[in-house]
């Protein structure tokens, strides 16, 4: 007799359906898997072999059958422990000793020898997968449901069962036991306060580039902050994520998306709440940061999706490593290639650098001497590169406070507030970009800067003035537009002024001076 149960397996993001087929037939006892599995679903027989006689029921060692398990197509690498349940029920509907009905049902989980199942990895991917794809129902580890649930949060569309062991998943099977779909509450998301790390009010001074943070986080655009040791910038740095609006929903689902695929989600903590904080160090390496690995797994750039990328000591990272976020940055996603497979991986984030102004730190300072050689300062410096110097939208300089500043009273302005100002923001670039599938004014393509950044003819004549002295690059001069827009909606303004097109240039234009 032949069985066919349905399961997947995850490629990167991605998710392919997989066919557990098993056939059960007279001849010498064996039992075997095949279908380009790894280690893990090699060793898979005897898990399932000692699961199911745990549960009082015959394993494929005590049939008299030869049993193959086929995991179609079978030409796909397929990986990890996730076929177990699914290969286990295959099994059991091949040799009789069971009897339900598979079709339109994705099923998931690792077996223990005791039969209970243990918590699997990608649950919302699968889900979703099984959505899109037509499957009315998917039954997985009871530690996975909540986070498979995510489904659902536009209304109920497909039946997501948690079940913990081998027994209760066949008592739900033939119909022995109901359990009821798995649901998430749309407003447990909107009752949840993250807790930051640093509160905005704290930052004594440094209001030119706190007002720069604000436009950052209304735009969501890159920034790269220099000046000495000790002035505050990773500090500035770790406050702006305080500062960043509330997740929405659909980037709430691609976060958890990204997070539930490399594993690191709990049963505690099934979603991601939060805005990423990603602060790589900069021994870091390429594959690390864009992502790569055998398998193929994600880097900080991906985990930074939708969030910041903080890369404190710019110029320390190895000069090919820095390289590589040139594509990144201008395309919003990454694609890694190799012999037999390519995956691409989503990376829209908000890149927050900082960078002395020389190896020692004190180039330029008035109150410190520099200890450096001009040629240190060449080479260090050498390491950012035009092209990625071009993808910065604002540079800031971020001074040495002095006593006064660091003793003054803690500033009203916190966290909440300018946040409440930047949802405000961005709920104005929602709205614009409807039509668009964009967020973000960062994420402005050529066709949407000139319908949506118009301006006058003073701003023309400055604009061109920087643009032919070759101060400005083609590049340069759309992300001055995209800043200046930034900063006209964070002023409520419906067009672009002179005023917020100047701002825009200082910003850009500060590392020239």
């Amino acid at each position: 007799m032949v069985s066919k149960v349905f399961s997947a397996a995850l490629q990167g993001l991605s998710v392919k359906i997989i066919e557990v087929e098993t056939a059960a037939s007279r001849g010498l006892r064996a039992f075997n898997i095949v279908g380009l599995g790894d280690k893990a679903i090699t060793e898979s027989k005897e898990r399932v072999a000692q699961a199911i006689k745990s549960i009082k029921l015959s394993p494929p060692h005590q049939q008299t059958k030869r049993v193959l398990v086929n995991l179609a197509p079978a030409d796909l690498k397929k990986e990890g422990s996730l076929y177990d349940l699914p290969i286990a029920l295959s099994y059991l509907l091949a040799s009789g000793q069971t009897k339900f009905d598979p079709s339109k049902k994705i099923i998931l989980g690792e077996l223990s020898l005791d039969g209970f199942l243990k918590p699997i990895k990608g649950a919302l991917c699968f889900s979703l997968a099984a959505k899109e794809k037509g499957y009315n129902e998917i039954i997985l580890p009871q530690e996975n449901a909540a986070e498979a649930a995510l489904v659902n949060l536009n209304g109920e569309e497909i039946k997501v069962v948690g079940v913990k062991d081998l027994k209760q998943a066949l008592r739900y099977l033939e119909k022995r036991e109901d359990i009821p779909s798995f649901k998430v509450d749309p407003l447990f998301f909107e009752k949840q306060t993250p807790a930051f790390e640093i509160e905005f009010s704290w930052i004594q001074g440094q209001d030119h580039t706190k007002r720069a943070l604000e436009i950052v986080a209304s735009g969501a655009h890159n920034l790269l902050m220099q000046g000495p040791p000790g002035a505050g910038k990773t500090l500035l740095a770790k406050a702006l994520i305080s500062i960043l609006p509330k997740l929405a929903l659909s980037e709430l689902l691609q976060l958890t998306k990204i997070y539930s695929a490399i594993g690191t989600l709990t049963k505690e903590n099934p979603f991601i709440i939060q805005r990423p904080f990603r602060s790589p160090h900069h021994a870091s390496s390429e594959a690390a940061l864009i992502g790569g690995g055998n398998p193929l797994q994600p880097g900080e750039i991906t985990l930074a999706h939708r969030g910041i990328l903080f890369l404190d000591e710019f110029p320390e990272f190895h000069r090919d490593v820095l390289e590589s976020l040139r594509q990144p940055l201008e395309q919003g996603e990454i694609t890694i290639q190799r012999a037999h497979s390519s995956l691409t991986f989503p990376a829209k984030f908000t890149l927050i650098a900082a960078a002395n102004p020389c190896p020692c730190g004190y180039h330029d300072n008035p109150e410190k001497e520099c200890v450096c050689q001009s040629s240190q300062i060449a080479s260090y410096r050498r390491k950012l590169s035009g092209p990625l110097m071009d993808r910065i939208d604002i540079f800031c300089q971020v001074p040495s406070l002095k006593y006064e500043e660091l003793i003054s009273p803690e500033q009203e302005n916190t966290s909440q507030k300018i946040r409440e100002r930047i949802e405000k923001t961005r709920e104005i670039q929602r709205q614009r970009f409807e039509k668009d599938e964009i967020l973000t004014n960062a994420e402005m393509k050529i066709p949407q800067i000139k319908k949506y950044c118009q301006i006058d003819s003073a701003g023309q004549n400055i604009l061109k003035k920087y643009v032919d002295s070759g101060k400005l690059s083609g590049r340069g001069y759309h992300r001055v537009l995209k800043v200046a827009r930034t900063i006209a909606d964070f002023e409520g303004k419906e067009n672009i002024s002179f005023d917020n097109i100047n701002e825009a240039l200082m910003y850009r234009l500060r590392n020239e001076a």
